[in-house]
């Protein structure tokens, strides 16, 4: 009990200590001083006469929804003695395969910087800098020679690493349940089977109304479609955060889900929101990165092909550039297994005082960042929105799916709960699979690592991410995953290869997501 409390006693002092820094504190303090003018503000009961103005005037609404936005990202406490790294990834064999693959993508950007004799950032001459300005709203009209530059690595790479992680407690096999696991990833971590999953999501019961589902032409729109649409309205007016993540686990209507998502994210859109932007773009005019022809590569690899999203190209190129200079996003090293990345001044080399962070927001993109970016350009047609939305979503859960750690929702618990799931509830279709070579992980992998983003129709893609948001969780990931494999089950039982069962799943663009997920998890598993 006492423990408890020190921790509850921990996380209210931490969050308080990170919401003195932002923006809403600065707004707060000016309205507790503007009411003072107030003739129902009394000095006798001040601090309950100010309380009560903050809940009328809509701003201990504001206070809340802060609090509860940063308890949803905050790790759970730990104990006040353990290490910042800790904090980071508390298994030390995770931080160390962590460390080694950050190395490798190291020398596989340095390499190819030595190799192109390209360096890491140079200031624009002033006439790049005004053709740039130019062009800003429409880059994607520029064909730079791209073909020297290669992605730092792509999600097989990582595969292969994930793979070949190993607890060293357990190396010599002594383990007698974990033996049984016969898929690729072989680290002991404890994952949901099917009870768990039902008990978590539960709100996915077959008794429950589900938008994917029940606003399908068959069923009647009064019966569900209208209802949700009104409560979702409702939602919106109260501006409550955690009746709209509440909400949201089971759908959100196209026409407020833009609405919703920014509610529950707890994104603003302050004059200083938008400046913020604006300075973020002006550093992009100025400098020219190793990284942005990274970023040019990526987006004229994937969704520049792609059917859904390549008449967004201008707004990835932007939304990506201004992110790689957006130093606020260092802050989830804090909770990220990873470390940012350091450079050195020329000629300083180790030493401390002359190192920076490269590139400024610590995160180096790999072969399809960007598709983590293109589903919101459907939600969000002003560039700011859509860079806040795909910040916070960034920094609350695209992170965890090409880092290395033991959190439930990070991509080895994704993979092992995906490979528990198949090898637990379809055992003959994956003992199959793995006897023909087929292992299921190599043809999903690529799915959760993007988040479905470029395999699921659009539509269906933005359900399942209300879902993420609704459960603040990837699990659902690991979850689709398996159903998918379960919905193509006959067709897999009869491939004789690799090949042929990844030409079984080589189109998920007419899957309903829903359905899929409610038959998985409800209807066909006991």
């Amino acid at each position: 009990m006492l423990q408890e409390e020190s921790d509850l006693s921990l996380m209210i002092a931490q969050i308080v200590q990170k919401l003195k820094g932002s923006n809403l504190y600065a707004q707060l303090e000016r309205q507790a001083w503007a009411s003072l003018q107030k003739p129902e503000i009394r000095l006798e009961s001040l601090k309950e006469d100010i309380k009560e103005f903050f809940k009328i005037s809509g701003w201990e609404k504001k206070l809340q929804n802060a609090v509860y936005s940063e308890l949803n990202v905050y790790p759970l406490p730990s104990h006040p003695a353990a290490p910042p790294e800790h904090l980071k990834e508390p298994l030390v064999y995770m931080r160390k395969a962590q460390g080694s693959w950050e190395k490798r993508i190291l020398k596989s950007l340095n390499s190819m910087c030595t190799e192109l004799s390209i360096p890491l950032a140079r200031k624009r001459p002033v006439g790049q800098q005004k053709e740039l300005l130019n062009k800003w709203n429409e880059m994607g009209t520029d064909e730079p020679d791209l073909s020297l530059f290669r992605p730092v690595y792509a999600p097989k790479d990582f595969l292969e690493v994930l793979i070949n992680l190993r607890n060293p407690n357990y190396e010599n096999g002594d383990s007698l349940s974990f033996r049984t696991h016969l898929g690729l990833i072989q680290v002991p971590l404890k994952v949901k089977d099917i009870p768990d999953l039902k008990e978590c999501f539960i709100e996915l019961g077959l008794n429950t109304g589900q938008l994917g589902i029940d606003d399908s032409t068959q069923v009647p729109p009064e019966l569900f479609e209208n209802e949700h649409v009104r409560i979702g309205q409702k939602v919106l007016a109260e501006q409550d955060s955690a009746a709209a993540q509440q909400y949201i686990r089971q759908g959100s209507p196209t026409a407020l889900r833009a609405e919703l998502w920014a509610l529950i994210l707890n994104i603003s859109s302050q004059p200083e929101d938008i400046l913020y932007y604006e300075q973020l773009k002006a550093n992009v005019i100025q400098h020219d990165l190793l990284v942005d022809s990274l970023i040019y590569k990526d987006v004229k690899l994937t969704a520049s092909n792609d059917d859904y999203y390549f008449v967004f190209e201008d707004y990835l190129y932007q939304v990506l550039l201004c992110f790689s200079r957006d130093t606020s996003v260092l802050g989830h090293f804090a909770y990220n297994s990873a470390s940012p990345p350091k450079s050195y001044i020329r000629g300083k080399l180790g030493l401390e005082e002359y190192a920076v962070f490269y590139p400024p927001n610590g995160v180096i993109p790999f072969h399809g960042f960007s598709m983590y970016v293109a589903p919101l350009c459907f939600l969000y047609h002003e560039p700011y929105k859509l860079y806040q939305t795909f910040r916070e979503m960034y920094v609350r859960f695209f992170f965890r799916l090409h880092s290395i750690s033991s959190h439930p929702s990070g991509i080895v618990s994704l993979c092992l709960l995906f490979e528990t799931l198949l090898q637990t509830y379809l055992p003959q279709l994956f003992y199959h699979l793995r006897e023909i070579g087929a292992q299921p992980l190599r043809i999903s992998f690529k799915w959760m690592v993007r988040a479905f983003s470029g395999y699921l129709a659009t539509d269906q893609l933005l359900l399942l991410w209300d879902r993420i948001l609704g459960y603040n969780s990837l699990e659902i990931l690991a979850v689709l995953a398996a159903a998918v494999f379960a919905f193509r089950a006959v067709n897999l039982m009869e491939v004789t290869s690799l090949a042929a069962a990844e030409a079984v799943l080589a189109d998920l663009s007419t899957l309903k997501v829903m359905p899929l997920l409610q038959i998985f998890l409800f209807a066909t598993i006991t």
